[in-house]
């Protein structure tokens, strides 16, 4: 793959739903590692949780803990439904403020602790990357918004993402945040080259 004109005539693009912790992980450190550049596609994929004990559980929460840039204060109703959150992600993209959108929303789930099933939470980490908040309201209500969220997802499956985060080489799908690496690699251009 490394140095194919497939990864130029097809971008690459980074998967996340913003319920997912190891996406939040991806997300701190895509834009330091990526080689080119990638777009970040919210998708509707949410981190289900499913564990099938206690001690899995804390297991999870102890190696995201373990691997985030800074500490973890968990919401409370973790893991939450990140509908919302997934919609307003999907109204920055189109304003070209996915990035800046998706890093405050994960900090403020995973860094301050609040669920991005509450509203005012998700309005807050628009605030941050300038989102005008009645604008991002009406947006929320729009049948077009949650169309691009579904086209997107419908998309993302296509190609084969089951899990978030997901990266796309240009070829095929790389799941989990310990793929980000295989995929930077895989862009890196062939010295020379």
């Amino acid at each position: 793959m490394a140095g194919s004109s497939t990864a130029e005539s097809t971008p690459p693009a980074f998967y996340l739903d913003l319920s997912s912790p190891e996406a939040w992980l991806s997300a701190e450190r895509i834009l330091a590692l990526m080689p080119v550049p990638c777009e970040w596609v919210p998708v509707r994929v949410p981190f289900e949780g499913g564990f099938r004990c206690a001690e899995e559980e804390e297991i999870f929460r102890g190696e995201i803990e373990r691997r985030a840039p800074q500490p973890v204060r968990w919401p409370a109703d973790f893991p939450f439904d990140s509908g919302i959150a997934q919609l307003a992600a999907t109204y920055a993209r189109a304003g070209g403020k996915t990035v800046a959108f998706c890093l405050a929303a994960f900090r403020q789930a995973y860094a301050g602790g609040r669920s991005l099933a509450e509203q005012e939470n998700v309005m807050i980490a628009a605030a941050a990357c300038e989102i005008r908040p009645r604008a991002l309201l009406k947006a929320l209500e729009t049948r077009s918004i949650a169309q691009r969220l579904d086209e997107a997802t419908a998309e993302a499956r296509e190609r084969g993402v089951v899990s978030t985060p997901a990266f796309f080489d240009g070829e095929r799908v790389h799941h989990g945040d310990d793929a980000l690496e295989d995929v930077v690699t895989a862009l890196r251009p062939v010295p020379g080259s």
